[in-house]
């Protein structure tokens, strides 16, 4: 009998941890795009200091961030393709430097933010309308000065 009502017992709490984990709500994962017209290995250091600076925040890759990497191999012609996959996977915010990798982010969407670390001149590039209203921003996202940047 003792048997049978601890079979019973861990059944059921087997039960009710199944039934607990599903009642869960899973929490989305922001997912960032970051696009580059290098190498992997040439990012390894700039990457880094990004990660440690999103840390900083409170948002740490492969806890409570995303981040896809996609590197052209210094082969510009690659950069569209790269950004139209970044689309697809429906990345929260693509993340470019300067060079081509801006352009061909803007080519690829106009629903998801693109953030520049680098541009030697945005507006003549034709990134963006101005300095003071950059504009081309989705609705419903917002701007943040870097120093008030939400929390992970």
């Amino acid at each position: 009998m003792k048997k049978i009502f601890i079979h019973f017992a861990l059944s059921a709490i087997f039960l009710a941890l199944s039934f607990s984990t599903v009642a869960q709500q899973t929490r989305k994962v922001p997912r960032i795009g970051y696009p580059d017209n290098s190498t992997a290995s040439s990012m390894v250091s700039p990457l880094e200091a990004f990660r440690q600076e999103l840390t900083k925040l409170g948002w740490i890759e492969g806890k409570n961030l995303a981040i896809e990497y996609r590197f052209a191999e210094q082969k510009s012609e690659r950069l569209p393709e790269l950004a139209a996959d970044l689309v697809r996977l429906k990345v929260d915010l693509i993340v470019v430097s300067g060079g081509p990798t801006p352009l061909e982010a803007k080519k690829a969407t106009s629903t998801i933010p693109i953030v520049m670390t680098a541009s030697v001149d945005p507006v003549g590039a034709g990134l963006v309308a101005s300095l003071a209203r950059p504009g081309g921003i989705s609705p419903g996202t917002r701007v943040y000065r870097p120093s008030k940047l939400p929390k992970g």
